[in-house]
């Protein structure tokens, strides 16, 4: 066995094993109770395809592939803070203002009386 038989094992069985993360996470944010686990979990799917496409780009031989990973790692930026922003509401810092009536299910910060 050649050093170049020994890294395409390694690079297979990385993706192998990088598949089934992706496949366990997919389920971990269907189950996800929270609005937040969801987002997190998107955003771990996310790192793992980029770590997926890097592995391709060296098994591969393909230097395109590497670009191709890093605006993919861009634009999951952007979806996790477009999905923050849009599904984690911020407490409003004044008194009697409704903060709670707007987050019925008592995710998020919780008040403090005193």
């Amino acid at each position: 066995m050649s050093v170049e038989n020994a890294y395409q094992i390694l690079f297979l069985s990385a993706l192998i094993v990088l598949g089934i993360l992706i496949g366990v996470v997919l389920i971990r944010s269907i189950i996800g109770p929270r609005v937040t686990d969801r987002i997190l979990c998107i955003n771990m799917i996310g790192t793992l395809v980029i770590c997926s496409i890097a592995i391709l780009s060296i098994r591969q031989k393909e230097g395109y592939l590497v670009d191709i990973s890093l605006i993919y790692a861009m634009i999951s930026f952007l979806t996790v803070l477009i999905l923050a922003s849009v599904y984690i509401r911020k407490k409003d810092p004044r008194p009697g203002s409704g903060a709670a009536a707007e987050n019925p299910d008592g995710e998020g910060e919780e008040e403090t009386h005193g």
